[in-house]
């Protein structure tokens, strides 16, 4: 295995790294959860690559996502919203609109024919659109947060949670709760909830067909056919939505070899 450049995606809940061989095809990638010593764990996915593939003191690593300044490693440093557009569009081909959704942010971009960030809307002040929503109340229902979707889909039911905000929603679930509301119901119009937020955002910005989803939450099957059922459109996914941003990121990172 020959990487040729490196990109790495430094979440607030994931840290994703991904290397790329010199026609920009993934070929190696690593996940873990994010450490607060941003630093040290660098170092770590560093010394994993190079065990894993080699020498990499002459490859190029490009850094995103809300820790990437502390990268120090990194030849540059791009926001978020180019290297998931730039993943994504390497991915599957085309343009569109792209949701990313996060754990602490969510991002609508809109991607033209070339592959440009054309528009984009994010969501950054707020939890209430993002995983943070779901995962506050994964421990509250006593749901593990990978069944959350599986578990909301099987109810024929859901309540409606009024609450926008992910504290005050919280609130609104222990009320349900001692007034002996089911789990199912309650976690599927959480979700509800949920994309009712993101599809308010694809609507700010204008949604141009195909719809196309990033991140690591919209692994969650009620996300996406929610989202499939708010919008009228059929969600397209990369193979690894949660490495777009780190795979744009290294996609970025061979453009600066030689330079």
């Amino acid at each position: 295995m020959k990487i040729a450049a490196l990109g790495i995606d430094v979440g607030s809940t994931t840290v994703k790294m991904v290397g790329v061989d010199e026609a920009g095809n993934m070929v190696w990638h690593y996940l873990e959860q994010a450490d607060p010593r941003v630093e040290d764990q660098v170092d770590r996915f560093l010394q994993r690559v190079q065990a894993d593939a080699g020498d990499i003191s002459d490859v190029p690593l490009v850094a995103t996502g809300y820790g990437r300044n502390l990268v120090h490693q990194a030849r540059k440093k791009v926001t978020e919203i180019t290297c998931h557009a730039k993943g994504v569009y390497r991915q599957l081909g085309h343009g569109g609109t792209l949701v990313d959704v996060g754990g602490q942010d969510s991002k609508v971009i809109i991607i033209g024919p070339q592959g440009q960030v054309v528009d984009f809307t994010m969501n950054d002040k707020c939890a209430a659109g993002t995983g943070r929503f779901l995962e506050n109340t994964a421990g509250r229902l006593r749901v593990a947060l990978n069944d959350m979707g599986r578990v909301a889909l099987s109810s024929p039911e859901e309540v409606t949670i009024s609450s926008t905000c992910t504290v005050f929603a919280e609130s609104e679930i222990i009320s349900m709760i001692a007034h002996g509301v089911q789990v199912e119901p309650i976690l599927k119009g959480l979700h509800r909830s949920l994309v009712k937020r993101i599809v308010a955002m694809i609507r700010s910005v204008g949604l141009v067909p195909p719809l196309m989803l990033s991140g690591g939450v919209v692994k969650n099957p009620a996300i996406r056919a929610m989202i499939e059922e708010e919008t009228g459109e059929k969600v397209l996914l990369p193979e690894y939505p949660q490495l777009m941003g780190a795979y744009g990121a290294a996609l970025i990172a061979l453009k600066l070899r030689g330079k």
